[in-house]
């Protein structure tokens, strides 16, 4: 599926969600962060928009982070998930897949011949 251009306000909103989701995959440094979100479709990304997410998850205690030595470079700061982080994702999906409900309902009711979401992808 070719990029379309994304609303920055839309990532905004999503981006800590994407990021709390990936960092309960694995541990994982800010670059990381940033090529494995490239690798699932958001090929646009950069470090510009994912460190300030990091910051501001950290700050609220959703995250917590280390310091790991690098053969090549400078210390890593490798972030996971704080117990908080993890019921903040938790309430995160709940609302985020009640959202995506009321707007397909929406929009399929407004674009009949649009293609809509499975219950299985939401």
């Amino acid at each position: 599926m070719p990029d379309s251009p994304r609303d920055p306000q839309l990532l905004k909103g999503v981006l800590p969600i994407l990021v709390l989701a990936l960092l309960t995959e694995r541990e994982s440094y800010g670059y990381e962060l940033v090529t494995r979100l490239r690798s699932d479709g958001l090929t646009d990304i950069t470090t510009g928009t994912v460190y300030p997410v990091l910051a501001r998850l950290e700050r609220d205690d959703l995250i917590a982070s280390r310091l790991v030595a690098s053969p090549a470079g400078p210390a890593r700061k490798y972030y996971v998930p704080t117990a908080a982080g993890t019921t903040e994702l938790g309430d995160a999906v709940a609302a985020w897949r009640g959202l995506v409900t009321t707007v397909d309902t929406v929009l399929t009711r407004a674009l009949p011949g649009a293609p809509v979401l499975s219950k299985e992808s939401s």
